[in-house]
């Protein structure tokens, strides 16, 4: 399942330079020969007073410019003369040709020249808003890409390997964009207007989308889309990522085929999903699953599941689903497991409520900074509820339901790593208490801004090592002793 165990050194740092102690003052005035040294100083003193690179020209801006706007009259144009009622019957092939013949016709009567490339480009471009998102499509065609952050119809970020970086892509105007939205959330069932001015939403690949329009938005709408790779990510894609050690899957693999619940915590975009989806692929077929979340992103590869997805009010204020709506139905479904995509509000209460009550091996996700935070956000959405409970009743009960704390975190480098696993070991007196059995040590940064660290053990035992041995799943001592 895993690859062959394998344990690695931290990669040593080499010693920084010492200081040179300052040369003394020559007697006289000598000519000195060129060496290495004084070579490279000079480039490097010259690379750092060079001026920076320049913005792009008024003429080049201008000319952007006016391919935008023609492409928004060319896109008009399509849209009066193809038949939208048919577009979906046609093959792309077809479709680009009669969009290349619109195009040449548009720009023989005009004063604006495009080479082959050019045109060749507008075509796409063109293709992408009658068929697609528009100038979001090569983003979402770029596998490299994992986020898509629109701010206002001119500007345009992307996250590549966990840094963001500005792109050129914009939109014509407002307009524009407001029809990209609409046309992503009128897919899905939803509506953003100004009496509902945000929506999460889904697109056809499960990717995640947010957006939030005027008023709510001051200067524009705002667009936020969450990619998920076409090839979901394997526990051993995950290792070679350095996301955890190949020690930490295979208790975890122990923890979730012994049926433990399991709460993943982390903060926004650490990879909360990634990660429960990773650890549901140990879950075996012969279990049914239900997923319950607001917008359907899990990517499980089993072939029991039932999914389901909340719903917002609609204009009148009725209609809405909650996750608790869907909890409740949930236990009437004869699940095996239960796996909500994140809870957030009152429906933390049912979710306890599952894994206290039968459905052993739960698993779900909330926002939180440390596994010992994770717990007390649950006490905060259980007072959240209006439920009044005293506090060691309540956490008797988060003790007795939560099994196993899985802390990720998106660090500074970009890398997303799973930086702390922990077990609820019980209650001492109104406390509850945890032991951390696997951490992720950092170490420092390298001189490329790569952090250095390593996963290790803590050198505790777990308190579940009896439970693994009586379901078949013994563990080596080893796999507890920290490395040296």
């Amino acid at each position: 399942m895993f690859k062959r165990m394998r344990t690695t050194t931290p990669e040593k740092v080499p010693a920084g330079d010492q200081a040179q102690p300052a040369p003394e003052a020559p007697q006289a005035p000598q000519m000195q020969m060129p060496t290495a040294e004084n070579a490279a100083r000079k480039d490097r003193l010259a690379r750092m007073s060079a001026p920076a690179a320049p913005r792009a020209s008024e003429s080049d801006m201008k000319r952007r410019q006016r391919l935008l706007d023609l492409k928004v009259e060319l896109h008009q144009r399509l849209l009066e003369t193809l038949n939208l009622a048919a577009i979906d019957k046609v093959s792309e092939q077809e479709l680009r040709r009669e969009i290349a013949g619109i195009a040449r016709e548009e720009l023989s009567g005009g004063d604006l020249v495009l080479s082959g490339p050019e045109f060749e480009r507008l075509c796409g471009e063109l293709l992408d808003e009658v068929i697609g998102l528009g100038p979001l499509e090569p983003l979402l065609r770029d596998p490299t890409i994992t986020d898509i952050l629109v701010n206002t119809h001119r500007q345009c970020f992307i996250e590549r390997k966990g840094k963001l970086e500005e792109t050129q892509v914009q939109f014509k105007d407002e307009r524009h964009l407001m029809r990209v939205i609409d046309k992503i959330v009128s897919a899905v069932g939803r509506r953003v207007d100004e009496s509902q001015p945000w929506v999460d939403a889904r697109l056809a690949d499960g990717s995640r989308v947010n957006a939030i329009v005027p008023p709510c938005a001051v200067d524009g709408a705002l667009l936020s889309i969450r990619k998920f790779s076409k090839m979901p990510f394997t526990v051993d894609k995950l290792i070679d990522g350095k996301a955890f050690s190949e020690e930490m899957a295979l208790y975890l693999h122990a923890c979730v085929r012994t049926r433990l619940n399991v709460l993943v915590s982390g903060g926004t975009g650490s990879g909360k999903t990634t990660t429960l989806n990773a650890l549901s692929s140990f879950i075996g077929n012969e279990e049914r699953i239900v997923t319950i979340e607001d917008t359907a992103e899990l990517q499980l590869q089993q072939t029991h599941i039932g999914r389901m997805e909340s719903r917002p009010a609609n204009v009148e204020g009725k209609g809405a689903v909650t996750p608790r709506d869907l909890l409740k139905n949930a236990l009437r479904m004869r699940p095996d497991r239960i796996i909500v995509g994140e809870v957030r509000g009152e429906e933390v209460i049912d979710m306890l409520q599952a894994m206290n009550t039968g459905h052993d091996g739960s698993m779900t996700t909330l926002h939180a900074n440390s596994p010992r935070d994770a717990l007390s956000r649950i006490e905060n959405m259980f007072g959240m509820s209006g439920i009044d409970l005293p506090l060691k009743a309540l956490r008797t009960n988060i003790a007795s339901a939560v099994q196993l704390i899985v802390q990720v975190s998106r660090m500074s480098d970009g890398v997303r790593r799973m930086t702390s696993i922990s077990e609820v070991v019980g209650m001492e007196g109104d406390i509850i208490t945890m032991q951390e059995i696997f951490k992720f040590e950092r170490h420092g940064v390298d001189a490329n801004g790569k952090i250095r660290g390593r996963y290790t053990a803590t050198g505790i035992r777990s308190q579940f090592a009896d439970r693994f041995k009586q379901w078949g799943y013994e563990l080596p001592a080893t796999l507890f002793r920290p490395e040296q």
